[in-house]
């Protein structure tokens, strides 16, 4: 049988009692941690007008619209009608099911009310918040891999993967071209981005980057990468993903040509 062997990795790290920590856990609280590190270090090396205290308060509002936007989006975009009719579930959220998506729609509104509350530029937060933002986008495809899901479609190239979960066929690990795409090359881009002056000093470019360098990557990761099964393809071989990748392209556009126009 062509293909690499999956590792067998199991999603608990490790259990204490009624504890578990899973992969997925961990990279969400090593992406949050470390966003709010390099974002404390930026605010006070480039004067943005942001003391450690307003960053803590930032980094507790992003999370805040990372864990529930990202929930909601899943049970909208991916739920096909299962969550309603069975409500509860909807707060599930050990069981898995988070839509990237729903989790920059609710960083967004997140942002907008905490840039009202302290009278601050909204973009000026959001070019803060963008280049650590693959960091976790690194870490969550890497426990997708653990956790045997969101694997590729069926393929005979070389490096493909026999999930178990995939049915033991090679597939593309689809979740390994994200974390390199939308993790570790968007990481560079946008940091490089934000060392350079000019580009930091037009307020809301380096988040059209972001928006327009991460859309462009998932759409595609989407070719190589299984649509879900619930949903599968929407109409030819356009995924869900993609589909949801077109008004974030645009609206990367429109930020990026906004802040050249300024």
């Amino acid at each position: 049988m062509t293909g690499l062997a999956y590792p067998e990795i199991s999603p608990i790290i490790f259990s204490l009692g009624f504890f578990e920590l899973r992969w997925y856990s961990l990279a969400y609280l090593i992406g949050i941690l470390s966003g709010w590190w390099i974002a404390v270090r930026r605010a006070e090396k480039y004067n943005l007008g942001l003391n450690k205290l307003k960053v803590d308060d930032l980094a507790f509002y992003v999370t805040l619209g990372i864990i529930l936007g990202g929930r909601l989006g899943y049970v909208l975009f991916y739920g096909n009608g299962q969550y309603w009719e069975h409500p509860w579930q909807i707060f599930a959220i050990w069981q898995g099911g988070m839509s990237f998506h729903g989790g920059i729609i609710g960083v967004i509104l997140a942002l907008l009310y905490f840039a009202h509350k302290i009278k601050y530029p909204f973009l000026g937060l959001t070019d803060l918040v963008a280049p650590v933002v693959p960091i976790g986008i690194f870490l969550g495809r890497l426990a997708n891999f653990a956790n045997d899901e969101l694997w590729g479609r069926v393929t005979n190239v070389e490096w493909a993967v026999r999930f178990p979960r995939g049915g033991y066929l090679p597939r593309h690990p689809s979740q390994i071209y994200e974390a390199c795409l939308e993790g570790i090359v968007l990481f560079i881009i946008l940091n490089v981005l934000w060392k350079i002056k000019w580009c930091r000093e037009r307020i809301g470019f380096i988040s059209g980057i972001f928006l327009l360098g991460y859309a462009i990557c998932r759409s595609i990761v989407e070719q190589f990468r299984e649509p879900d099964a619930q949903i599968g393809f929407l109409f030819g071989h356009i995924t869900m993903g993609q589909c949801l990748s077109v008004p974030i392209i645009l609206l990367g556009i429109y930020l990026i040509y906004r802040a050249l126009k300024k």
